[in-house]
């Protein structure tokens, strides 16, 4: 046997693909051309890609060994916190995949699209009854984008009253997107710093309110999983004032079927379909963030606007007033099939998931006193957040807990977010981990923390298991190899 070879059992590892390449391979068999040559301009073309030449089980045997090498809900627990990465049914890739509705194309005739019309229209209904708000567009592609159509709604609002204004109120608790979507309206961003109980206080945002100011944008449940619990004293400033009042809505997990957004001043709010209503993106796959509003605002949503007429769903395109097309034919269709699908399916028991949701996420952060520090202590909503306070003595990071989560076969929650808990630790267990199942990450999360008091030393060289050893981060962020 070659030295250079150790037997370690079955490895899926391999070279790198260009290693592997050899000219003259083919993966596939071309068929036969029945179009002319032509001469084509070499400087039009330019160099082409740098794909090596393998042969088909060599294409086939890299993607399947590049799905084991991946984690996902399939895989295991996905304890994100603010991403809601919970298990996606598989009947709604059922529904999604129906040859109508798979194969029909968005250019069809309205009268070829009966069914896809009558789906936009149903689930638009659907979603003003969870959220209490009046009218819905499902154009918007993601969250971000919904943020967006709600900027620019906020912008046609104030334009259309004839005073236009340039600051917009983000609390230090909103999500991170809220900022750059304000800013590509033209808004100003000024930061409201929460109180020493993680929520918003009245009076900061009073101080902070004036004529120039748009409105505020609140992300209900916050991003350190607690409700703003003076949320109707707030917007009744903000709408003294003349503002408006938008809610980021990626974590109505936590509150579907308990609170009517409508009902307590939000104007314009954003879901993620992605998260709450199934389908989760994780790895950057297409999302869907509809753009709910009052009645007041209807006119400025995004058009075409899927209406019926009698029998029949048409597609209305005369808005003047609205703020035009924001996305091509009608956001990423597959993901409103799987929302729908989703709420057929829960009924009413859409608030037990926001209940179930928030019942785990409590349970974890009781059961994990003591061996974390909570840095709010008090009833928290789908997320719980602790951080290292009780291991930095021991020199032990939160970084350090996250890898060696790994080891045990965990994917870590998010870390050092939100920025404002110091070495944050934000846990979304979701209402679909089972109780066996989150008792196991407790387990595991207690036994990380006695080894950070016993052998620090051992999770600074974590993880040990995993086919990666931990990285070189620093040297990953500032020189990055993105060749491959």
């Amino acid at each position: 046997m070659n030295d250079n070879i150790v037997a370690k059992g079955i490895v899926q590892d391999e070279s790198l693909l260009w290693e592997k390449g050899k000219k003259g391979k083919e993966g596939f068999s071309v068929p036969k051309n029945d179009v002319g040559s032509f001469e084509v301009d070499s400087d039009l073309l330019g160099e082409g890609p740098d794909f090596p030449d393998l042969s088909e089980v060599e294409v086939v045997r890299h993607y399947t060994r590049l799905s084991q090498w991946n984690f996902g809900l399939d895989t295991g627990m996905y304890p994100l916190g603010s991403c809601t990465m919970k298990y996606n049914p598989k009947t709604n890739e059922r529904q999604a995949s129906l040859p109508g509705f798979a194969g029909s194309h968005p250019l069809l005739a309205e009268e070829l699209s009966q069914g896809a019309l009558e789906l936009i229209y149903n689930l638009e209904q659907h979603l003003c009854e969870v959220t209490g708000m009046d009218a819905i567009s499902l154009q918007p592609a993601a969250g971000a984008h919904g943020e967006l159509a709600g900027m620019l709604i906020f912008h046609a609002y104030h334009q259309k009253k004839g005073a236009q204004r340039n600051k917009i109120l983000i609390p230090d608790t909103a999500h991170g997107t809220n900022p750059a979507s304000a800013a590509l309206c033209g808004y100003k961003s000024i930061p409201v710093p929460s109180n020493e109980d993680g929520i918003l206080d009245p009076k900061t945002v009073a101080e902070l309110m004036d004529e120039d100011t748009a409105g505020i944008m609140i992300t209900n449940p916050n991003t350190l999983g607690l409700f703003e619990d003076n949320i109707l004293e707030i917007n009744k400033i903000v709408h003294d004032k003349g503002g408006l009042v938008y809610a980021d809505g990626a974590n109505m997990n936590a509150v579907m079927g308990i609170v009517q957004m409508g009902k307590i001043g939000v104007d314009v709010m954003h879901l993620n379909l992605h998260k709450t209503f199934s389908t989760p993106h994780g790895g950057g796959g297409p999302g869907s963030g509809p753009v709910c509003v009052t009645k007041e605002l209807e006119k400025f949503l995004p058009v075409p606007r899927v209406e019926k007429q009698g029998d029949k769903f048409i597609l209305v395109d005369n808005r003047p007033d609205s703020i035009g097309k924001l996305h091509a034919f009608y956001g990423n269709f597959s993901i409103l099939i799987r929302a729908y699908s989703y709420i057929l399916t829960m009924g009413k028991d859409l608030k037990k998931v926001s209940q179930y949701a928030v019942l785990s996420a409590n349970y974890i952060k009781e059961k994990l006193r003591g061996d974390f520090h909570i840095p709010y202590d008090r009833p928290c909503m789908h997320e719980c957040i602790v951080n290292d306070k009780l291991q930095e003595e021991n020199h032990v990071s939160t970084l350090d807990i996250a890898k060696r989560l790994m080891d045990y076969g965990f994917h870590p929650p998010t870390i050092y977010f939100p920025l404002v808990v110091s070495g944050a630790m934000m846990i979304e267990p979701t209402e679909t981990e089972s109780k066996e199942d989150i008792d196991k990450l407790i387990e595991v999360l207690k036994i990380i923390a006695k080894e950070s008091k016993e052998n620090p030393d051992m999770l600074k060289e974590s993880p040990k298991f995993c086919r990666m050893r931990r990285l070189d981060e620093t040297t990953a962020a500032r020189k990055p190899c993105l060749t491959g």
